[in-house]
């Protein structure tokens, strides 16, 4: 899956002290502390060998950057990959060279630090300098960083990962005297879902809800794919490079050795495993309690759910070995076997991916499909602890903020067909599905039949996916749209005690201007006593950049703020006005020759100013100008 994915638990509260709200902390806003968790690609991984690289001037040496590093990945590809790659089976090293994750925030700012390819290659630089800006504390900030090549159980068992995330956690609330705020980007959410659930196991039964409310204010869940990813589908069977230079199938190759490619597949909402904690506690045996079953939505529903079938593969009549030649079969192939033979189409829903139907259909077809069910069902089904591949119900956390972009083109069905290359490269993609605007395309730009959702998902995760998280909202849901950039009121639209029925879409009946992105939020802090739920909907968000959106930054330093306020009026910060809260959101208005929001900014220069929108600052503080939210 294509993207940089985080978890990131960050302290953000700059001002007051806290009110004594249901729901709510109460205490300094000193107290409050953060854990970073990076997702997905997402941290700088680092040699812990010495391997000699032959025919290039660059070996790898004990803490040399291996992800990152380009320099090394041009000129001496074949060693890289050997410190990039991991037993398929096993999950274990190469022999002859491994690697470890970096720790610290340096690990996670820049994954190859550089003038030309660190802004490239930023993931949280922005966001913690954003926080540094408005005064947030070196100790408030803690990076967890992983080895996002592993799967879950095998996190635990190698690096002791949840076991030290707990103890982070509590080091952190014994350092700042408060709980945490969780905010999670995209993989990140799965990291922290397996977290809930290892410490169900690892805690006594009536201190596990006291612990999570001791330990953790919020979690705010961004871009998370609640229901799997469909690229992961393409970087399993053809490669993705994730815009490194590197050949589609050596991307393949290095993709598919690792545990987490599973961790994102796309899966049925209908289909659930047995609760793993009332079995436990039960008596029950924790090896085999997986008894994976589907309800008969699932057998009534096209395509699990989804918009389409997630996979369409053309496999060819012949079987065995040369399905997929060596180099020096290749030839012969093309001239005969595949000239004879009568390629058949085959279909596969999200549940047939996730279960494993399609790896045993494609066995014969692909090297790497043994593979894959192996690590499938030793990885994920047959975990102790959680089998990822199931829906999650909202945690019992006690406010959640489910954040994700919409209305963009996003991929949601492929069609594989041989290629009559050797393998990695012996399946092209010939068609791929989008989901744009309520209705799907094919990539030539036709109308394709299925079910498309009210709208698109973020151009990497699906709408259905991302949505997931409106069934934890209740019955009743209060709808706000706004435009994502300051404005002063007049295209807000709101309305109150939405009915909301429990696995169906709430799509609000608003209107929107063309040329205006907009935010659209879900709140409902009435269902369940003590906890607040919203789900927000940024228009044109991109999976990849949403962490860097100052639109979301801003709502989440307001959201907390607001939270943490002891004269607040309202569950949720208001949405009635949106000002600048940084010189940076001060401009030059050319049309009226001024600054723009001139009851909040001013001109005034500065040495060193370029152009008149630098010279555009606020007139008041940030704290004064914060009171108009409380």
């Amino acid at each position: 899956m294509r993207g940089r994915h985080v978890v990131f638990v960050v302290s953000m509260i700059l001002l007051a002290a806290g009110g004594n709200v249901s729901g709510e902390f109460a205490g300094d806003y000193s107290k409050l502390s953060g854990i970073i968790i990076p997702g997905f690609a997402s941290t700088q991984l680092r040699a812990w060998s010495i391997l000699d690289c032959p025919y290039s001037p660059l070996d790898f040496n004990p803490l040399d950057l291996v992800w990152l590093d380009t320099t090394k990945l041009l000129s001496a590809v074949n060693c890289w990959l050997k410190c990039m790659m991991l037993d398929p089976y096993n999950q274990t090293d190469h022999s002859e060279c491994k690697s470890r994750p970096d720790s610290g925030l340096s690990a996670i700012t820049e994954l190859d630090p550089g003038y030309i390819t660190g802004p490239l290659s930023s993931v949280w630089k922005e966001w913690i300098k954003w926080c540094i800006e408005f005064g947030i504390e070196a100790n408030a900030i803690i990076a967890v960083p992983y080895d996002w090549r592993l799967s879950p159980s095998k996190l635990e068992e190698r690096d002791l990962y949840f076991h030290k995330l707990k103890l982070t956690f509590e080091t952190a609330l014994k350092l700042r005297g408060g709980p945490s705020i969780v905010f999670a980007h995209s993989l990140g959410n799965n990291v922290f879902r397996y977290f809930l659930e290892w410490l169900k196991l690892e805690i006594a039964p009536k201190e596990y809800r006291r612990w999570l409310d001791d330990h953790i204010h919020a979690y705010f869940a961004v871009g998370a794919p609640l229901l799997g990813a469909i690229e992961t589908v393409k970087a399993t069977l053809s490669g993705a490079t994730f815009g490194l230079p590197v050949s589609e199938g050596t991307a393949r190759l290095m993709f598919n050795t690792f545990g987490s490619s599973i961790w994102m597949l796309p899966f049925s909402k209908y289909c659930t495993t047995d609760n793993v904690y009332r079995r436990h506690f039960s008596g029950g045996n924790r090896k085999n309690h997986h008894a994976y079953h589907c309800d008969e939505h699932e057998h009534r529903s096209d395509y699990s759910g989804w918009p389409t079938n997630i996979i369409n593969i053309e496999v060819p009549s012949i079987r065995g070995n040369e399905a997929y030649p060596s180099f020096v079969e290749t030839a012969q192939t093309n001239s005969s076997g595949m000239e004879c033979g009568f390629p058949m189409q085959l279909s596969f829903s999200a549940r047939e991916v996730s279960d494993g139907t399609f790896f045993k259909a494609i066995k014969d077809y692909d090297p790497d499909s043994e593979r894959l069910f192996h690590l499938l069902k030793k990885s994920y089904h047959d975990d102790p602890i959680l089998n990822p591949l199931t829906p999650w119900e909202r945690p019992p956390l006690k406010n959640i903020f489910c954040i994700y972009g919409v209305d963009s083109k996003t991929e949601v069905g492929y069609y594989f067909a041989p290629s009559g290359k050797p393998y990695p490269d012996n399946w092209i993609v010939t068609d791929v599905i989008y989901e744009f605007v309520g209705s799907l395309y094919s990539r030539s730009g036709n109308l394709v039949e299925g079910n498309p959702g009210a709208t698109s998902g973020d151009e990497t995760v699906p709408y259905h996916s991302l949505s997931w998280c409106k069934n934890w909202l209740g019955a009743k849901v209060n709808i706000t749209r706004t435009p994502q950039s300051e404005h002063d009121g007049s295209d807000v639209q709101v309305h109150r005690n939405k009915e909301h029925q429990h696995g169906e879409d709430i799509i609000p009946n608003m209107t929107r201007l063309p040329t205006v992105k907009y935010i659209t939020y879900y709140e409902d802090s009435e269902s369940f006593p003590g906890t607040r739920t919203a789900v927000w909907e940024l228009d044109k968000a991109n999976h990849r950049n949403i962490v860097r959106s100052p639109a979301l930054m801003r709502e989440l330093w307001l959201e907390m703020w607001h939270d943490i306020h002891p004269d607040k009026k309202s569950k949720f910060v208001t949405k009635a006005k949106r000002g600048p809260l940084r010189d940076e959101d001060c401009y030059w208005d050319y049309g009226k020759a001024r600054c723009a929001w001139p009851e909040h900014c001013e001109y005034r220069y500065l040495f060193g100013d370029v152009h008149l929108g630098q010279s555009c600052r606020l007139k008041n503080s940030t704290s004064h100008l914060l009171s108009h939210y409380v």
